[in-house]
């Protein structure tokens, strides 16, 4: 296993357990106890998790993984809610796209529709997320719109006044949202407040509101609101959802659709 792999395995291990001891991390990737404490070190230095005696802790309820340390975590529920995002768009319509992993895989699943591999053009994305630009740009079909801003290194977003500026001025057929978290009484949130407001904006210049995320996401809460459960309009999720999560999305008038 390269170094690479090995930190982004021990970085996802690290946000699931909130802590790990260097014997059992070594353990669980089958290297020597004296690799995972130079691998801890090194994170440490970088900021990407706390030292502790004998193993490391992440930095507190808000730590949020950086998006170019996230491994491929539920990528295949991921990219079956992203074609299930993706059919809710119609051709020639405007999609606000924020970032993450999720609502890069609606993106990709965008990109391989037959019936939008033409037109004039054939969908409008507007996105704050640089990664989501950088790959839909190579499509001539598209027509993409990127957020002014200051880039977020933890998820490629740009965020601030500068982004503010440009959503003020637009609006668009369906915002998709990737959350880290979304909960029937606390609404849909992220780690950040400067990139929740953003996604926040955007959800205001939308014509319906879409939330994409997985059911590990679903009936938790994080630090920084985007918006009330009220102001979306449709979930998409994976089948792995509780029965009465979904019961409780859908009482509240959310369309639930499950991939």
């Amino acid at each position: 296993m390269s170094r690479d792999a090995r930190w982004k395995a021990l970085l996802e291990l690290l946000v699931e357990r909130g802590r790990l001891d260097v014997e059992e991390a070594a353990a669980e990737l089958e290297v020597s106890a004296a690799t995972i404490r130079r691998d801890f070190d090194r994170l440490a230095e970088q900021q990407m998790l706390v030292r502790t005696r004998g193993g490391a802790v992440v930095h507190g309820v808000s730590y949020e993984l950086p998006l170019r340390y996230k491994t491929a975590r539920r990528a295949s529920e991921k990219q079956r809610i992203a074609k299930a995002v993706a059919a809710l768009v119609a051709p020639g319509e405007a999609v606000g796209l924020t970032g993450g992993t999720t609502t890069t895989e609606v993106a990709r699943a965008l990109a391989e529709r037959g019936d939008l591999a033409a037109g004039t053009p054939a969908l409008t994305v507007v996105t704050n997320a640089l990664n989501i630009a950088n790959e839909l740009a190579v499509r001539p079909q598209f027509k993409i719109v990127v957020t002014g801003g200051v880039a977020r290194a933890q998820s490629y977003e740009l965020i601030g006044p500068l982004a503010d500026g440009v959503l003020g001025q637009i609006t668009v057929d369906v915002a998709v949202l990737g959350v880290v978290a979304f909960d029937v009484e606390h609404g849909a949130a992220a780690h950040d407040e400067a990139e929740a407001a953003i996604n926040r904006l955007l959800c205001e210049r939308a014509g319906r509101v879409v939330v994409a995320a997985d059911s590990s996401k679903l009936g938790r809460r994080a630090f920084a609101r985007i918006c009330a459960a009220e102001a979306v309009d449709t979930l998409v999720t994976d089948a792995a959802a509780d029965a009465e999560t979904v019961r409780r999305f859908e009482e509240a008038g959310i369309g639930v659709v499950t991939a």
